[in-house]
């Protein structure tokens, strides 16, 4: 029993040094500095226009009025499939307008954690075309070496920080990384949903 225990104990212990010493944690640190920067002037800026040019709950509301939720619903599928061109935050604080914002959010983290599957197999698609691969490689060279790297710890730090998580799926996609490990770290997408909500679903 204590051989198994020191053995977990190592083992635990080296995998601490291997990210101290290929820079994961530097890299988290990094990620998290440049997320909050944006994210408190995101807010800011929000708390602002909401005050003083647009009032962000009669907004929404008009949305939710205007547009069919499953438009709306499957754009935010084609943003989080495509490089997530739109940030996720707005989709959330529309989700607090539906009738049953719970429901929505949930639907929301659910077309997030499917939009990752689909840049996934996307990464996989363009690993089969040699033309396209050698321009994406070059793209996302960074995304490419530190996923080569650190595997689900860096699925897991996209699916939990607002850094691109199409791109670190995509990446994933494009190393052939074990789909099983990489549905299991992405399941994480839900818990940034619900806690971005408690922070959004306040605000507007």
């Amino acid at each position: 029993m204590n051989t198994i225990k020191k053995s977990e104990t190592n083992k635990l212990k080296r995998t601490h040094l291997y990210y101290k010493y290929t820079g994961f944690y530097s890299f988290v640190g990094q990620s998290l500095k440049k997320a909050i920067i944006p994210i408190i002037l995101m807010i800011v800026a929000l708390i602002v226009v909401d005050l003083y040019v647009i009032d962000f709950s009669n907004l929404f509301t008009y949305i939710t009025e205007t547009y069919a939720p499953l438009n709306i619903l499957l754009v935010f599928l084609a943003s989080e499939s495509f490089l997530g061109l739109v940030p996720p935050e707005i989709f959330i604080a529309w989700s607090d307008k539906m009738p049953q914002p719970i429901l929505y959010l949930t639907l929301l983290a659910t077309l997030s954690y499917v939009g990752g599957i689909i840049s996934y197999f996307i990464g996989k698609w363009i690993f089969t075309i040699p033309r396209v691969f050698e321009y994406m490689e070059g793209k996302m060279k960074k995304h490419l070496k530190h996923i080569r790297k650190w595997g689900g710890f860096l699925i897991i730090v996209g699916a939990l920080l607002p850094i691109p998580y199409s791109m670190t799926s995509m990446a994933a996609g494009m190393i052939h990384y074990k789909f099983r490990n990489y549905l299991m770290f992405g399941l994480l997408r839900f818990v940034r949903f619900y806690l971005y909500a408690i922070a959004i679903f306040n605000l507007v």
